[in-house]
């Protein structure tokens, strides 16, 4: 009985101090880690500069993936009626911010699928005309973000171009029809830029990489002297493929951004999207630390880069002149 009594007696400190201890061990355990949910039209093999872009973004203002922040990736392989979906799925998982890459229709899948959920995109065109925000300074709602300009810059590419090949006359320019706000915002600005320079445009579509080659094909029967891509989340996935296509047919391009220029291509000139990933971490982790969206402005890049690719202007047998030289922010040898 004795024995009893004492195992009763023991059994009961024991247990006592346990839970004692468990409002400390409760206390002591980590707060869940806040997930961050990129939505991207791409594929993973096409975003590795902007994925070191925004971990740097997160960086500077006090996140570290793994550390203290999770990121999850919802990739669309370039099939545009996928995203709606992916977003939704984002929005079950419930990630603590969606970041929005690859232009305007991520951005509006995004919105779609949540009005609670804070958002961060990055488009070319103005946010306020695809109804993304109420005004720039003043977002409202659950969304904001970088607008990084695109089709804006035609002028200046097509004065880039006419520079480094003076005998330009006739212009391809590719854009992708399944960007129908990007393409229609770049047909009206090349078109209204080459007119006051005195060239001529042709516009070509090409939303496979099928239609890619047939492009080609015809720039190179139709004699065109030189080639602007318009911006396209398809065409940095395809952008080997262009690069590569505009030197074997010794078509003279330029591109819309440094990711061009770094695999062959021969000029480009645009907003510096690795800046703009980067701005959209800075934004996602403000959130993450309780700002709301409504209070962020968006962020209209101001870092604009000129590259050429001097060792396919001597491929295509071109003398880059020295006012380019002068003008470029990096000459890739």
């Amino acid at each position: 009985m004795a024995s009893y009594i004492a195992r009763r007696k023991f059994l009961a400190t024991l247990l006592g101090g346990a839970a004692a201890a468990w409002p400390l061990a409760a206390r002591a355990q980590p707060a869940a880690m806040p997930v961050i949910g990129v939505l991207d039209p791409r594929s993973p093999d096409t975003f590795g500069e902007g994925y070191r872009a925004i971990r740097q973004g997160l960086k500077e203002t006090g996140y570290v993936e793994g550390a203290n922040v999770a990121i999850e990736y919802r990739w669309a392989d370039n099939q545009m009626d996928r995203l709606p979906a992916l977003a939704a799925d984002l929005v079950r998982r419930g990630v603590a911010v969606i970041i929005a890459t690859g232009g305007h229709p991520p951005a509006l899948a995004a919105k779609a699928a949540t009005t609670t959920i804070p958002i961060v995109f990055v488009v070319p065109e103005d946010p306020t005309g695809l109804g993304l925000v109420d005004s720039l300074a003043r977002p409202g709602g659950n969304l904001t973000g970088v607008n990084f300009f695109a089709g804006e810059l035609a002028a200046k590419r097509l004065e880039f171009l006419r520079t480094l090949v003076p005998g330009v006359a006739r212009v391809a320019v590719l854009v992708n029809p399944a960007s129908t706000t990007e393409t229609e915002s770049t047909v009206r600005d090349v078109e209204s830029a080459a007119h006051a320079i005195g060239l001529q445009i042709q516009v070509f579509t090409a939303s496979t990489s099928g239609e890619i080659d047939e492009a080609f094909a015809t720039f190179v029967r139709e004699r065109c002297d030189g080639l602007l891509t318009g911006p396209s989340p398809f065409f940095t996935a395809r952008r080997f493929q262009l690069t590569h296509l505009a030197t074997r047919h010794a078509i003279p391009a330029i591109y819309t951004g440094r990711q061009y220029t770094e695999v062959g291509g021969l000029m480009s000139y645009g907003a510096s999207l690795t800046d703009a990933y980067r701005q959209m971490g800075v934004y996602a982790a403000h959130i993450l630390k309780g700002t709301k969206p409504a209070d962020l402005p968006v962020v209209q890049s101001s870092k604009f880069e000129l590259v050429i690719n001097a060792s396919t202007a001597r491929m295509l047998g071109l003398t880059v002149p020295d006012k380019l030289l002068v003008a470029a922010d990096e000459v890739i040898e």
